[in-house]
């Protein structure tokens, strides 16, 4: 596995803003980081489950049908372009979120329909992890890694929440370049 792709990628996604980390900034700042924290441990929950089905999904179907990994990678590496593009183009964000969500249960449950986390954890197990892992402990150990980097991000965006939106905001086109480049590399690195 190339592990300077995955963890660009896994930074990129997890790190930058998506309802994930607005929620948490959002919760942190009406409830308070101590009365919000069940939300961050609750998504990192829930995408560490999601992050280890995807992983048997794609072992499964890599095993009934093992010509299926060069589509795969061809459609996550397509998948991780259109990022890169949208990453590139985007312009600010709008947190127009009133309501909080900031218990252990609804972070989980939360997960199951945020689109951006679902398409990364089966970005991840079938471009990343199950085309180099056959057994189930690396992929069970890359999913605890990556809930724990779901904890750290959600932490970071609910204390630091308002120095990040300014910083974003301050420094948009820059960090939308850097960050489509480095996703422009991953895709790129699939077939190398």
């Amino acid at each position: 596995m190339n592990y300077a792709a995955f963890f660009s990628y896994a930074v990129i996604q997890i790190f930058t803003p998506g309802p994930n980390n607005i929620m948490a900034m959002n919760n942190a700042t009406n409830f308070g980081i101590l009365n919000s924290i069940g939300f961050d441990f609750g998504v990192m929950a829930g995408f560490f489950v999601i992050v280890v089905v995807s992983c048997l999904f794609s072992t499964a179907l890599y095993a009934v049908v093992p010509t299926v990994e060069p589509i795969v990678t061809v459609i996550g590496a397509a998948y991780i372009l259109y990022l890169a593009w949208k990453t590139f183009t985007a312009g600010g964000h709008k947190d127009d979120s009133r309501a909080g969500i900031r218990n252990f249960l609804p972070g989980v449950v939360v997960q199951f329909i945020n689109p951006k986390g679902l398409l990364m954890a089966l970005t991840v197990s079938s471009v990343y992890i199950t085309p180099s892992f056959t057994s189930i402990w690396p992929m069970v150990g890359l999913a605890a890694l990556l809930g724990a980097m779901c904890l750290v991000s959600t932490l970071m965006w609910g204390l630091f929440g308002s120095l990040f939106q300014k910083f974003f905001t301050g420094h948009r086109k820059l960090v939308n370049a850097i960050m489509a480049l480095l996703l422009l590399y991953c895709a790129v690195s699939l077939f190398l």
